[in-house]
């Protein structure tokens, strides 16, 4: 279970226009209340209705008393439209939107609500406020309806929480000729979140000071349980856990006043040889436990990493969109099998920071590109630490939350698989299949400059990851187009067999 994630405690306020009857509004919120119990989801029924603009204070208030940090407003009826959107005002924390469905018509004269008409003048008044608040694919329903709705606003508001309480630390300026791996940091900071930059230095003096340390002893155990029969090199593990208890002590000792962390670490390439390990396997525990650390000092890819746990409530990766796979492992593997062209697939890779949970039989073994630079190819030592192994096969979202050059906020959400196709390769990598990938890669990641570093989640999550990056004000989010919508810069008069790939 994730621990550097918040815990969403949702409130639910119904809204009433006073010359509707109160008694409707506060009917259809109880029953929205006892749809989300059917469904195991734990939601506050708020006493206060809002009226005016009093209740909304008060009914706010109420929500902070009861420990509420995401809120539900709900239309019974048109409700009133300075109120209800006071809530969003004074309410610090996700505010969802959503409101009532007619029910029978056998009862359109005093049972009648017109909340589809409300929600209009609603969405209207937020924006005169310049209020932000989540609004459903189709905000008005019935009470299972609006459940399923505060269903997939949790994960969104788990995000939003926990990228407002964020602190983002990192150690080492980005690798020389990995610019693309660094980008402007001001695009974080309108996002909310926080940065402690350190030195590589500040990093070595406190794992240097963990020499020792009583807990290393616990912690070799549990890596050692985790490896199983991919344990092969047993005797660097306390160096692996000296480093872990240094990560952990220094999130603590540095959080501040922000509730949650994560990582952006500069790992090659004076750090094998001065800390006397690869940091990778340790870099894919603390991903596994909510704590990403993003690979060579990739911030943007650390907060996209957190963004998907927050999401998906579940471990998460950093890979490169590393290379194409061969037409003769396509051929025997995936032609025929699976309906994707070999342009649709890629092998996302990198050196070994994959949690285990998510390999295909995960080894402790060697960086070997780091052991050609640095070891002359030689018998591995100070190159070991890597978590290898083929991704497992399954549903995934590579996505990325980036600042593009000039500084502005961009994103992209593509879904696809994983296949169960072995790589015939080294590092953590998997192949991927995500449908018209040419085209995306050209006029998406190629096109708008994104760098080789992606994020992933390990199930189907776009739908959230894009309501999510919407509430936090980005404006370019770009995903992979079927073939019959053109990319803004796509040639339109590209031959068909070119436009297929093969």
């Amino acid at each position: 279970m994730l621990k550097n994630i918040p815990d969403v405690r949702l409130g639910l306020i119904a809204v009433s226009r006073d010359c509707f009857v109160v008694s409707l509004s506060e009917r259809r919120r109880t029953a929205i209340a006892e749809a989300c119990r059917c469904k195991d989801l734990q939601i506050e029924e708020i006493k206060t209705t809002v009226e005016k603009e009093q209740d909304a204070l008060k009914a706010v208030a109420e929500a902070k008393e009861a420990g509420c940090n995401a809120l539900v407003v709900f239309l019974g009826n048109f409700g009133p439209e300075t109120p209800e959107t006071l809530i969003a005002r004074h309410f610090d924390g996700p505010v969802m939107y959503a409101a009532a469905a007619e029910e029978s018509g056998d009862d359109l004269i005093n049972g009648r609500g017109d909340a589809y008409c409300g929600m209009l003048n609603c969405s209207y008044n937020l924006g005169l406020r310049r209020l932000h608040a989540i609004i459903p694919h189709n905000p008005v329903g019935t009470a299972d309806e609006i459940a399923d709705m505060i269903m997939d606003f949790v994960p969104v508001s788990r995000a939003l929480l926990g990228v407002s309480q964020l602190k983002i630390i990192t150690f080492g300026p980005r690798p020389q000729d990995f610019f693309a791996c660094n980008a402007p940091i001001k695009g974080l900071y309108d996002l909310g979140v926080e940065i402690q930059e350190n030195s590589e230095l500040d990093l070595l003096v406190a794992f240097k000071s963990h020499a020792g340390d009583p807990r290393i002893r616990e912690v070799v155990s549990d890596m050692a349980a985790e490896l199983g029969e991919g344990n092969y090199d047993p005797d660097i593990l306390p160096r692996l856990a000296q480093f872990e208890l240094t990560l952990l002590d220094w999130a603590e000792e540095n959080k501040g006043e922000r509730k949650y962390v994560a990582f952006a670490n500069k790992c090659w390439p004076a750090f094998p040889r001065e800390f006397g390990f690869e940091p990778c396997y340790v870099n894919s525990r603390l991903a596994s436990r909510g704590i990403p650390v993003g690979c060579e000092v990739d911030i943007y890819g650390a907060l996209s990493e957190y963004i998907g746990a927050c999401v998906t409530a579940d471990a998460v990766t950093l890979l490169d969109i590393n290379n194409t796979v061969p037409q003769d492992i396509f051929d025997r593997e995936i032609a025929g099998k699976y309906p994707y062209q070999i342009t649709d697939t890629f092998m996302g890779f990198h050196c070994g920071n994959t949690p285990a949970c998510k390999l295909h039989r995960g080894s402790l073994k060697y960086m070997l590109i780091q052991n050609r630079i640095l070891e002359n190819s030689g018998a591995p030592d100070f190159t070991r630490g890597t978590l290898e192994g083929d991704i497992r096969a399954g549903a995934v979202t590579f996505y990325r939350l980036h600042a593009n050059p000039n500084g502005s906020i961009q994103a992209y959400i593509s879904q696809g698989e994983v296949l169960p196709a072995a790589t015939r390769s080294f590092g953590g990598i998997g192949i991927f299949a995500i449908p018209e990938m040419a085209r995306f890669y050209r006029y998406v990641l190629i096109e708008k400059r994104f760098p080789h570093h992606g994020a992933v989640v390990f199930e189907h999550a776009g739908k959230a990851l894009f309501t999510v990056f919407q509430a936090m004000g980005v404006r370019d989010i770009s995903y992979n187009r079927p073939r019959q919508r053109l990319y803004d810069n796509e040639n339109p008069f590209v031959q068909e067999g070119i436009l297929k790939g093969r």
